[in-house]
């Protein structure tokens, strides 16, 4: 048996079930909230879903935009950046999932930082 973060996450749906946390999160934040006023949240939460599984070393492969493609014209800030990241950390720790698995989550996601980040402030 394969022993990837993704098993470990639990897979597609639970991936999905964490991504619709993180998403409530970051959608009742008023400081990051506005980046996601024009967006279908159907779609961006499936395409979420797909993301973090294939960095989580599942059987998706991500057909998205590259991330400074994706975010370049967003112009996302550090602290945006951080309160993200710690919207999908609580998201990741509210469905128990293991503290080095969480961190292992989002290292993946720290690794993209400086394609995401494009705006000073």
């Amino acid at each position: 048996m394969s022993d990837t973060l993704y098993d470990r996450l639990g897979g597609q749906d639970a991936i999905a079930a964490v991504v619709d946390e993180f998403y409530d999160r970051v959608l009742a934040d008023e400081t990051v909230a506005h980046h996601f006023e024009d967006v279908d949240m159907e779609a961006q939460r499936g395409h979420q879903t797909r993301f973090l599984s294939s960095v989580a070393g599942g059987p998706v492969e991500y057909t998205g935009e590259d991330m400074a493609t994706a975010h370049g014209h967003l112009g996302i800030t550090q602290v945006e950046f951080e309160a993200i990241a710690g919207h999908l950390a609580d998201a990741l720790e509210a469905f128990d999932v293991d503290e080095a698995d969480r961190a292992a989550v989002l290292e993946a996601v720290a690794s993209y930082e400086d394609d995401i980040v494009t705006a000073e402030g």
